[in-house]
């Protein structure tokens, strides 16, 4: 029996849970890379939370949950909010203005790492250890073999705009940790309340820095890219994240960075009619080994015995 203070595991399915998310998630740096052509990096984050959020309110009035999202203290959401919405977003928005997609993922592949010393810094219960480290490390390189010479080729790129995406990781690996407190507390209460938070954080800020957004000029693929972005890579996304969160923990969760690219790459596959080269396959194999070594050794031993 798990004590308080015992390490989170994750079971068969919340893996299939965090592989979703990734997919999920690969998707969104390629319709935000398509929206942020023609839309503000600031009013791309407000519009992709506050229609991720509309979506959810509409949802939780018709499944008759809305008086449990009324029953929750508001205040905290906006810690979430921030952290995991309006800082990392626009970090990454205005990152990729001038970053390829490839490196971009490579240095918001960093999150695991950074969640693990957060994690051992600020909980009781992810405390890092060799297995941890290692496993993040192997990911982490099988993420930089997928993308490859596309990533090295945006080296040369301004520093701000890395360290841009480097803070959006740490964001994230924060928000990780500061979800732990919601846990309890349906995921779709919790992903409504962040997306409001964010909606309401961003809306001002937008308006201040890029003044009245030019919707009239935006193109309909831009505005197909945007819907994509906010309902399956944000408002569904973090239905299943927050779940996860909740079933295995802060750090486990951040390893979707990890899948990303892989998902990226195999979405192309699938319906663009990429080719798979052998690079790319043996960085997938690469992550898989890192995900096992980080998390799944755990899940192993902790399944009971027949």
């Amino acid at each position: 029996m798990s004590t308080p203070d015992s390490p989170p595991t994750a079971s068969a399915k919340t893996w299939g849970m965090l592989i979703l998310l990734g997919a999920l998630w690969g998707g969104s740096f390629f319709f935000s890379k398509i929206a942020v052509k023609e839309i503000p990096p600031l009013w791309l984050v407000f519009f992709r939370v506050s229609i991720a959020a509309l979506a959810l309110h509409l949802y939780l009035l018709a499944s008759g949950k809305w008086n449990e999202f009324k029953a929750q203290p508001f205040l905290p959401f906006f810690g979430l909010g921030l952290l995991n919405n309006a800082i990392p977003f626009s970090l990454l928005f205005f990152g990729q203005t001038v970053l390829g997609a490839g490196l971009a993922s490579i240095l918001n592949a960093t999150t695991p790492f950074l969640t693990v010393i957060a994690a051992t810094l600020l909980t009781k219960d992810e405390k890092a250890n060799s297995a941890k480290v290692l496993g993040i490390v192997i990911g982490i390189i099988g993420a930089a073999t997928i993308v490859g010479s596309s990533a090295l080729t945006g080296l040369g790129a301004p520093l701000w705009a890395q360290l841009a995406v480097v803070g959006a990781a740490m964001s994230y690996a924060l928000a990780a940790i500061y979800s732990k407190r919601f846990k309890g507390v349906p995921p779709l209460v919790t992903a409504t309340g962040m997306l409001t938070t964010s909606t309401l954080i961003t809306g001002p800020i937008a308006l201040f820095i890029s003044g009245a957004p030019a919707l009239t000029s935006w193109h309909m693929p831009v505005w197909g890219a945007v819907l994509a972005l906010a309902l399956a890579s944000t408002a569904f996304a973090y239905l299943l994240f927050f779940r996860i969160v909740g079933e295995a923990g802060a750090t486990f969760v951040s390893l979707v960075t990890l899948i990303v690219p892989a998902s990226a790459v195999l979405l192309g596959s699938l319906f663009l009619g990429e080719t798979l080269t052998a690079q790319e396959i043996f960085g997938m194999a690469l992550i898989a080994i890192g995900l096992f070594v980080t998390n799944g050794l755990s899940y192993l031993k902790s399944k009971p015995k027949p």
